[in-house]
């Protein structure tokens, strides 16, 4: 376990969504602070500190939605790649979207790994491809 403190940004606008992350990443004795944002927007709006209160340091990993109002998810990721302050964070796509196109399009943004909801760490063994991004989710903030 490192000292560094370490920050969770979570890009989600469905409450039940929310409890649900919260509830497994405390099921698994994460314990880091999350931070809620409700859509693309909200979310810039706590990394770069405009009108509410910066997230800092700058998060250690994002889990991102793909359909929220007013910024989704990729619309933010884009945003997110070209600020050189913010474009190095690993990011997750959660999403109910099972789509191809949703995948390319994330792919081409640089995500860490691509989770499809519900989201519970007790399944992974049935999705080899969760079971890598959760890994890799669980590396990049240095629990494992």
């Amino acid at each position: 376990m490192t000292n560094k403190k370490v920050n969770i940004l979570l890009v989600e606008d469905d409450y039940l969504d929310i409890m649900n992350v919260e509830r497994e990443l405390k099921k698994i004795n994460i314990t880091h602070p999350i931070h809620v944002a409700r859509n693309g927007r909200e979310a810039l709006d706590m990394l770069r500190g405009h009108g509410v209160e910066k997230i800092s340091p700058a998060p250690s990993v994002i889990l991102l939605d793909i359909n929220m109002p007013k910024m989704n998810g990729l619309e933010f990721l884009a945003e997110l790649r070209t600020e050189p302050e913010f474009s190095h964070i690993p990011v997750f796509i959660m999403t109910t979207s099972n789509e191809e196109t949703d995948r390319m399009a994330a792919q081409r943004l640089n995500v860490a790994g691509y989770i499809v909801k519900p989201m519970s760490f007790d399944n992974f063994e049935n999705s080899h491809s969760s079971l890598a991004s959760f890994t890799l989710f669980l590396d990049l903030i240095k629990l494992k």
